[in-house]
């Protein structure tokens, strides 16, 4: 036998050991599988309340955002508000000289007090008003401060609302004078109600996503909401109190039934299925109208995945041992 017959005998033994190999590890991998049994987590009926909700975005924004321009040109002579003071229509917000009495008074203190008294009562102050009762958002003047008739001194906001943006698959649900949930990402904790306001007309579609613009009008403004902050809004489409609740995972559908599962009497014995009636849902938890009562034990398939949960090694790798 040469020498190369004899380097081809020996690579063909090779090939027929590993694939031999490969084929009694899948055998192993599908065999031990197959042997894992499934694993369930016990759980309890309870009581307690359910809500479905749709959830949605949004921004805080005025409902009305009124910018106050002075009568005429001319300088400050007292601002008698701040930002954030809630004010009545017709008060006073600040006193101004037009561009002609500020140069008389000017020209008056050159002469003395007296003086300035006298063109003070000869040429009285334009008082600048508030035209709505609400809140000032917004103050761009100073006493001293020089501008012009286009200039806005104030901003006034009657009403904060939530701006939210609602999926157009989603807006048949909502109504006017629905109840909804609000937080705010800088406040997650201290969440607040509200009622649908006004649902837009008109529709937004932005990367071919269409939605409808859903004004949320909080029940009582809390005093940490702020113009310009992003909400969760949760629109509340129908809500239970004091019902029968289980995991959804605990709840298996077939031919429009459902089923759950019953722990053996018997220690070793497998689960007993059980016909029962359900309700609504959130996606999370059922309400149980039938088949059930509180605080009876159930049982729910857990998930296997990761080491340490049955799962086997590779049928590629014959040598590799199960976790």
């Amino acid at each position: 036998m040469t020498v190369i017959e004899t380097i081809k005998k020996y690579r063909w033994a090779v090939v027929l050991v590993v694939l031999a190999g490969l084929a009694g590890g899948a055998a192993i991998y599908w065999r031990g599988g197959g042997e894992t049994p499934p694993a369930y987590r016990e759980v309890t009926v309870t009581r307690g309340n359910l809500e479905v909700t749709i959830l949605s975005t949004g921004v805080v924004q005025p409902k009305n955002r009124l910018e106050i321009k002075p009568p005429v040109a001319g300088r400050a002579d007292e601002v008698l508000v701040d930002e954030g003071r809630v004010v009545k229509k017709g008060q006073i917000l600040a006193w101004m000289s037009s561009t002609e009495r500020a140069a008389l008074i000017d020209a008056a203190r050159a002469k003395g007090p007296e003086e300035v008294r006298r063109w003070e009562d000869i040429y009285r102050a334009t008082p600048v008003l508030a035209p709505i009762n609400g809140t000032v958002i917004l103050r761009n003047i100073e006493p001293g401060q020089t501008f012009t008739s286009s200039d806005a001194v104030f901003v006034m906001s009657d009403l904060l609302t939530i701006k939210a943006q609602v999926d157009e698959t989603d807006i048949a649900q909502v109504r006017l004078r629905q109840s909804a949930h609000i937080a705010l990402d800088a406040y997650p904790n201290q969440p607040f109600s509200g009622h649908v306001d006004q649902i837009a007309y008109d529709a937004k579609t932005v990367n071919n996503v269409t939605t409808y613009e859903v004004d949320v009008l909080p029940e009582k403004t809390p005093a940490f909401m702020r113009s310009g902050m992003t909400a969760n809004v949760s629109f509340v489409l129908s809500s239970l109190e004091n019902v029968l609740l289980l995991p959804g995972d605990a709840v298996k559908w077939r031919d429009g039934h459902s089923y759950v599962l019953l722990p053996s009497a018997k220690p070793t014995g497998a689960p007993v299925e059980k016909e029962i009636k359900t309700g609504m849902s959130d996606g999370k938890h059922v309400e149980v109208l039938e088949g059930v009562a509180e605080g009876d034990k159930l049982l729910a398939l857990r998930l296997q995945t990761g080491a340490g949960t049955g799962s086997a090694s590779s049928p590629l790798m014959p040598f590799g041992r199960r976790r």
